[in-house]
């Protein structure tokens, strides 16, 4: 023994091995068991499946008897009070039996001396034997307390009954029938009898014992008192029940289940019955006080899964040589990084400094080794990556310097033509106000009143125009945007009104223009914000379609639209270009470099609308000029 044990330990390739050995066939034993633990759990549940199915589709074939039962004896009850003599009650009968080939007999039975010539008793009754059907006035018995009679009267409604008839009708084997009794009323809504349609419990059996899962599989039919009606033990039928002969200590399984099916309950379970382990579905017979159950011994459930034994051995003892191979491949995979390892440092060596050598799981001293020379290449490796990113970071940062440096030179240039513009808007007013001023001082009073008054008037236009500038300026700035916006955003104002001063303040400017004025609302219609800044949004818009189109297809609107009113500028002119759109609201931005103005006022128009809650936009729709749609809430 320490011999073998020295022998091991000097090998790495055997020592190797056997750890695989012992490692693996544990591991593959336990699967296996878990495998044939799980298929017999697997096949006990496709079992319980198919019992089930099996159990609903011969349980919808029992209803099927049932309805026609039912359904044959629903539609003729009304002749009986329609016709009430022996004669119609007799054919009625027969006719009933006869059309129905799953019937086995009809009685139709009255109370006491409702037919005074037969007096006390009148039964008619037929019955179905060997394909003929006999009808026959019943000798007279005491069939009033007996179950099929006695049932439907007390709960005034139809009723399924299961019992056995000791009468002598040579029907079936000792008489067990499940019966279909109905209570028949008078035009007095008085109960005069009972008509009650048979089937044969035999008959029924044999029709159901063909829909069998497994060849030794049965059927068993339980009452609401645990009495058998169906069974393969005929000895039991009507005399035992599920409880009789049961220790509730040594089978409380059967216990449990015959109070599961005397409850009307569904579903399965498995139950120890006559010493044999067996699985039981059951579900309770719609409309009847009864319980079917399907019961499969699980020698038959487990028949194939018991063959897995002759698969196992086998399947073991590949599994064991698999081992084996897997050993001897693992040990061979185990020495072979040694070699790996070697190819690798030489192309090192060789100057292929890229050569990756990876780690490894191995405590041994190859493993240690290989690891060693890994560690050793990620650090250099890391070293090298710290000083490339440093270059990048560098070569980064004066990227950013030179795109600064460029956005500077940039903002200088826009600096110094917004200066150029500003100056050259402002002078050109500044210099025909002073140049006016000065031709007023050197008439010295002598020009016509005519000729003075266009001078003034031009004057006036122009110092408007200045104070249009540098209002614009100064709204533009930080402190422009505070104050009297924010503060005063509640006014009442009208909306016809607004519209009406801002195209009065135009046309003070451009006299000769024509515009076209629409509303929907009343004059008394209002809202809340800010009056100064409104006028001078629609101001800026009836300007704007002034200066730029032909002057005479101006038209202003004033509309309503669900929760926003909007005024709408437009015009018939050149438009605006699609590339220019997406510059259109951006400050200090003109479409037109030579054009008049800072390129401030749609900018600052929009800001003051989305100030206020709304919002200012152009209508692209349009093609025949320009529309300027504002938009603001009715109620903030």
């Amino acid at each position: 023994m320490r011999n073998i044990v020295r022998y091991i330990r000097q090998s790495l390739s055997r020592k190797l091995s056997l750890g695989i050995l012992l490692m693996a066939a544990p591991i593959f034993m336990l699967a296996i068991g878990i495998l044939f633990i799980q298929s017999r759990y697997q096949v006990k549940q496709e079992a319980t499946k198919h019992a089930s199915s099996v159990l609903n589709t011969t349980m919808q074939g029992i209803r099927q008897y049932m309805n026609v039962v039912e359904t044959a004896t629903d539609v003729n009850d009304w002749e009986i009070t329609e016709y009430m003599n022996p004669d119609s009650i007799l054919a009625l009968s027969r006719y009933i039996v006869m059309l129905n080939p799953n019937i086995d007999g009809c009685s139709i039975s009255a109370e006491p001396n409702v037919f005074s010539k037969y007096g006390r008793y009148f039964s008619a009754y037929t019955v179905r034997k060997n394909d003929t059907v006999k009808t026959v006035v019943e000798e007279p018995y005491e069939y009033f307390d007996r179950k099929w009679y006695k049932k439907p009267r007390e709960l005034g409604k139809p009723c399924w009954v299961i019992y056995f008839d000791d009468q002598d009708l040579d029907l079936i084997i000792e008489g067990m029938l499940a019966s279909y009794s109905k209570p028949i009323y008078n035009a007095d809504k008085q109960f005069v009898g009972v008509i009650s349609t048979d089937l044969s419990l035999l008959r029924l059996s044999k029709l159901i014992a063909a829909e069998k899962p497994y060849t030794d599989s049965y059927y068993m039919m339980v009452g609401d008192e645990g009495r058998y009606y169906l069974h393969p033990d005929t000895a039991l039928l009507f005399k035992k029940t599920i409880f009789s002969d049961v220790d509730p200590q040594r089978n409380p399984d059967i216990v449990a289940l015959g109070h599961e099916m005397t409850t009307g309950k569904q579903g399965s379970m498995s139950v120890m019955i006559n010493g044999e382990r067996c699985l039981v579905c059951y579900q309770p017979v719609p409309g009847a006080p009864c319980s079917l159950a399907l019961v499969c011994p699980e020698r038959s459930v487990l028949q194939s899964y018991n063959r897995l034994g002759f698969i196992i051995t086998p399947l073991i003892i590949i599994g064991l040589l698999m081992i084996l191979v897997f050993s001897s491949v693992t040990v061979a995979h185990a020495i072979l990084p040694l070699y790996k390892l070697t190819g690798k440092l030489q192309r090192i060596a060789d100057g292929h400094y890229d050569e990756r050598i990876s780690t490894t799981h191995y405590k041994d001293v190859v493993g240690r080794m290989q690891n060693s020379f890994a560690m050793m290449q990620d650090s250099l490796f890391h070293h090298v990556k710290d000083i490339e990113q440093m270059n990048a970071e560098a070569a980064r940062r004066n990227e950013e310097l030179v795109h600064t440096s460029e956005l500077a030179k940039e903002s200088d240039r826009q600096k110094s033509l917004f200066i150029q513009n500003v100056s050259h808007q402002i002078r050109t007013p500044l210099n025909i106000i002073m140049g006016f001023a000065h031709v007023l001082k050197e008439s010295k009073g002598c020009l016509p009143e005519e000729e003075t008054k266009g001078i003034t008037d031009m004057m006036w236009h122009n110092a408007q125009m200045l104070n249009r500038m540098v209002m614009m300026l100064f709204d533009s700035s930080v402190r422009g945007t505070t104050e009297e916006l924010y503060a005063n955003r509640d006014e009442e104002v009208s909306c016809n009104e607004v519209a009406h001063e801002s195209m009065a303040y135009v046309l003070r400017h451009f006299p000769e223009l024509v515009i076209k004025y629409a509303t929907d609302l009343p004059d008394d219609f209002c809202i809340n914000t800010n009056r100064h800044y409104l006028v001078l949004s629609v101001c800026e818009l009836l300007f704007n379609a002034a200066k730029y189109s032909d002057g005479q297809n101006v038209c202003l609107q004033v509309s309503e639209m669900g929760s926003m009113v909007r005024f709408i500028v437009q015009d018939t002119g050149p438009g605006i270009a699609e590339e220019d759109i997406a510059r259109l609201f951006e400050m200090f931005t003109k479409v037109n470099d030579i054009s008049e103005g800072l390129g401030l006022g749609l900018a600052l128009s929009r800001r003051h609308i989305q100030n206020l809650g709304g919002d200012l936009f152009l209508d692209t729709i349009y093609q025949d000029g320009c529309r300027f749609i504002i938009e603001l809430p009715k109620v903030r």
